[in-house]
């Protein structure tokens, strides 16, 4: 048998950003599921973990890992051309590819407003754009964005994280009207915090002033970050949200999950804005 023929039988799944947390954890649980699994980084010298647990759980004839870079429109041309040559079809995207800029307002320049957005936004859509001719052709498909509470709700001090998450969900919520007659389904995760790099990676790019007036209360939401991302739970739990979802056939457009996003959501919904600003404050004290 062929190898087109073979892998006409699979079902394909393209996961950005695989190197580390949600991204590696949904790409193994993929690969679990029987999918091939696109695995798609930056920066292929960081797939050691990845590689390595997929070794260990007997999966790794199912990943194919490929060098993307979401902010770089050559780069992802190449690597979705050359999925659509190699196996005809994409069942699954999963954009899950961000970071986390942190600071207060005034103290993040323009520059990093602009890379935060390029990752985080740009980059989701323009890699959602090169999938969805595949997709619409099939006329099946489904594309899972990873967003975040924070797209939900604005803290100090994640204000460029915020607007990029907080553009996702606008974003997802146009595109999911646009394709549902091509029956391509759009869904939206809202995680928590989660045990994942994001935050110590996030902690390392605060911007602050030696002399900030911000100082106290961005000293405040650093001890709250790090006391959350230590006590947060297990990031398997998205994995298997996203591995469940695919199985969908009519999955809804939100899914929040992880402690506290719930009554986060409930609280915005029901509450007036002034108690909400107070509880978030006196948190942060």
């Amino acid at each position: 048998m062929s190898s087109h023929l073979e892998y006409g039988h699979d079902r394909v799944a393209l996961i950005t950003g695989t190197s580390s947390g949600f991204g590696l954890l949904t790409a193994l649980k993929l690969a679990g599921q029987g999918f091939k699994v696109i695995a798609t980084m930056r920066d292929l010298s960081r797939k050691g973990e990845l590689v390595q647990q997929a070794e260990q759980a007997g999966i790794l004839k199912q990943l194919h890992l490929m060098t993307m870079d979401v902010t770089d429109s050559d780069s992802i041309e190449t690597a979705i051309s050359s999925v659509h040559e190699t196996f005809g079809r994409i069942d699954v995207l999963v954009n899950n590819a961000g970071f986390a800029i942190g600071g207060f307002i005034e103290e993040i320049s323009m520059p990093e407003w602009r890379r935060q957005m390029e990752t985080n936004f740009f980059g989701l859509v323009a890699v959602t754009t090169a999938v969805l001719p595949i997709m619409r052709e099939q006329q099946s498909g489904t594309i899972i964005n990873v967003g975040s509470v924070s797209g939900l709700s604005g803290f100090p001090g994640y204000a460029p994280y915020a607007a990029s998450k907080f553009a996702v969900e606008g974003f997802s919520e146009s595109l999911r009207h646009e394709m549902s007659p091509y029956g391509i389904r759009v869904v939206l995760i809202e995680p928590g915090s989660f045990r994942t790099p994001i935050w110590g990676k996030g902690m390392e790019q605060i911007r602050r002033k030696e002399d900030s007036p911000y100082k106290a209360r961005l000293d405040a939401v650093l001890r709250y970050s790090k006391h959350t991302a230590e006590t947060a739970p297990d990031p398997s739990q998205v994995a298997n949200l996203i591995g469940r979802i695919t199985e969908m056939k009519a999955p809804r457009l939100r899914y929040p999950i992880g402690k506290g996003t719930r009554i986060l959501i409930l609280g915005k919904t029901l509450l007036p804005w002034k108690w909400l600003e107070r509880i978030i404050a006196k948190e942060l004290r």
